[in-house]
């Protein structure tokens, strides 16, 4: 049976400090760490730094590599809202603006846990017509899940204020 989570987070964290003071910093469980891509993500647009020891910190004993900050600014320039379109609330109609709290929901399928200290959940984005993966590590010594992928970035409807076609 699929089960899915349903994160809320009261504020964005806007720094490394801040998410690490989350009860889901802890890491202890896979959807914890796919949750957290989220607000870390937003971050990029105003503190591409922040942002990048935010995701350092989710990615765990391998830093981001400079072809992953490569793709990620190529991804968010002029598209500060992809990120923000995984928070429910957030449509192309608003521009993407979520509702607050910020929530997130994380997905399982029969096939997420195929792979032996992998994961494989999926984060619903509202300018998109399926779920996208986001791949997780398990390090046994430490019972904690860490960022391995993300394919999140993708292309996703433009917000309806700056489509010329709506």
């Amino acid at each position: 049976m699929n089960k899915s989570w349903t994160l809320v987070f009261q504020d964005i964290p806007t720094t490394l400090n801040a998410l690490r003071s989350l009860p889901e910093a802890t890491l202890k469980e896979a959807h914890f760490a796919a949750a957290l891509l989220i607000p870390a993500l937003c971050v990029w647009p105003n503190n591409e730094s922040e942002s990048t020891a935010m995701l350092n910190y989710l990615k765990g004993p391998e830093a981001l590599s400079v072809r992953e900050i490569q793709f990620i600014r190529d991804r968010m320039r002029g598209k500060a809202y992809l990120p923000s379109s995984y928070f429910a609330g957030a449509t192309p109609a608003n521009g993407y603006a979520p509702s607050r709290p910020y929530t997130v929901t994380v997905s399982e399928n029969p096939y997420s846990y195929q792979e032996n200290g992998y994961a494989k959940l999926y984060l619903k984005s509202s300018g998109a017509d399926s779920p996208r993966p986001v791949q997780l590590r398990y390090k046994a010594s430490t019972g904690e899940w860490f960022l391995w992928e993300q394919m999140l970035l993708s292309e996703i409807r433009q917000p309806t204020a700056a489509d010329p076609w709506a």
